[in-house]
């Protein structure tokens, strides 16, 4: 083992302290990576994600970098082949081509860098919500808004209870058989997914965090400290239980709210769960 590794995440503080990430270094590296861009002649312009923007929630100890890199076109490719332009590449432990644009890039301390590199045309298949340009030589503030514009898909209530009810009766009887790996993603992935988009859409937030437009699981229990100790402690039971915990909580918090629930089918799907349940305990 080698004993003189660090991790990338720097603690600081004192025990019962939130574990804070060292910000200066975190934005050294910003700085060096906007700097290195600058520099490069195929390189238009440099756009932060997510913490890196310095918009909403800051980084702390388990943010990565996220960004955009714009070239002249033509070029792209030979900067997600060629990561000399990168700062720390030649320290790099892993080197994953994620997409077509993307790559994640991670440090031997531990840092993660994910990232896509696009010509201002290619741009138009991004999708951004928080966001900062810092470098622009042409044309990328403006494609940027564009792209921050694009309308997020926003299903009806309707379509989202009906995947919410398919996903637990497919998960819980998937438990049933012993499909128990299948199951989790059902219940604790596509189901509680749909869930906590209708709990934020309909229910106000308990605290003034803001969510995630593009994840609904990102900070949904921060927002909504109740909740979200409560779906936390029901994911961590056996995937038939949750699914029928879920469905309670959806009915308890969600239907005096929505005209659109859909009473007849949640009590079928209830019962099929609880038999379900039943007939596995009996054999």
């Amino acid at each position: 083992m080698n004993r003189g590794r660090r991790c990338a995440l720097r603690i600081s503080g004192v025990p019962g302290e939130n574990p804070l990430m060292d910000r200066p270094a975190y934005d050294a590296f910003s700085r060096t990576l906007t700097s290195a861009l600058a520099a490069d002649p195929r390189v238009v312009g440099l756009v932060a994600l997510g913490s890196m923007s310095g918009a909403g929630v800051p980084p702390d100890a388990f943010s990565d970098h996220d960004f955009f890199v714009i070239t002249v076109p033509g070029l792209q490719e030979d900067l997600r082949t060629d990561l000399g332009w990168l700062p720390g590449s030649g320290r790099a432990v892993l080197v994953h081509r994620e997409t077509e644009h993307g790559l994640k890039v991670v440090l031997e301390d531990g840092h993660l860098l994910e990232f896509a590199v696009f010509d201002l045309d290619e741009l138009h298949v991004a999708r951004a919500n928080r966001y900062a340009v810092l470098l622009d030589r042409g044309g990328v503030t403006e494609r940027m808004a564009l792209v921050a514009a694009k309308p997020l898909e926003s299903p009806a209530d309707r379509w989202l209870l009906g995947q919410l009810l398919g996903n637990l009766l497919v998960g819980g009887g998937r438990a049933a058989r012993g499909e128990l790996l299948s199951a989790r993603l059902f219940v604790a992935g596509y189901a509680t997914g749909h869930l906590l988009r209708l709990l934020a859409r309909h229910l106000p937030a308990e605290s003034a965090v803001p969510l995630d437009d593009l994840d609904p699981f990102r900070r949904f229990e921060r927002a909504y400290p109740r909740l979200g100790g409560e779906l936390n402690g029901v994911l961590g039971r056996d995937p038939l239980d949750a699914a029928l915990a879920l469905l309670d909580l959806a009915e308890r918090e969600l239907r005096p709210l929505l005209s659109a629930w859909p009473s007849a089918a949640a009590e079928s799907v209830g019962k099929c769960l609880r038999e379900a349940r039943e007939r596995r305990g009996a054999g």
